[in-house]
Order: C-alpha cells, then structure tokens, then sequence
C-alpha cells in the first residue's frame, strides 16, 4: 500500500465510543486549565519554537498531557512519524522520536 493511500486511511474518522469521548472532553478541560492558570506555555508559542526547526516534514498536530505539562507535537517526514517533546512550561525540547 502506498504511503499516500495509508495517510488517507489514518485521516479518515472514526467513531469514538461515548466513554472514550468523555475521558477525551476531561483530558481537553484539564489542559484548558493548565493553559489558563499559567502552568503551560501557550500552543501557538510552542508551534513558533518548534515547527521551524522540523524543515521538510508536515506538522500534524499537538496533544497536551495536562498532568506533565508535556507537549507532544506530531510531524511526518519522508513516511516517517517523528514525535517531538516539548517542555510545557518551558518550551524546550526535551525528547524526539521517529
């Protein structure tokens, strides 16, 4: 199968049972919070330190884990899913994989 045709089938949606759409609705609140009571750093402030530096690759998009304050942003670069962690509070780097 083509690396085109699997993108395709990763993008398509899917349903999400209602109990895992619960948990996916605390998991967004909670982040909201750790954004507003100053416990993260802004989204829009990690993507500007980090997306420049992944030239060539697509960026996919974020998922925040409220508890560590622990960004991870999602890029794909030659068919190659590279996950980078970002420091919450920080903004710094501080993991990569892929």
């Amino acid at each position: 199968m083509s690396m085109s045709a699997l993108l395709a089938l990763a993008l398509i949606p899917t349903a999400i049972p209602a109990a895992d759409a619960s948990y996916l609705q605390r998991d967004q609140q909670r982040a909201w919070e750790a954004r507003r009571e100053g416990r993260v750093l802004p989204l829009p402030e990690i993507e500007r330190r980090v997306v420049p530096s992944m030239r060539g690759a697509q960026y996919l998009g974020p998922e925040l884990d409220p508890d560590s304050g622990i960004y991870t942003l999602k890029f794909l670069r030659n068919g190659t899913v590279i996950w980078v962690k970002v420091d919450g509070r920080s903004g710094q780097i501080i993991g990569r994989t892929g």
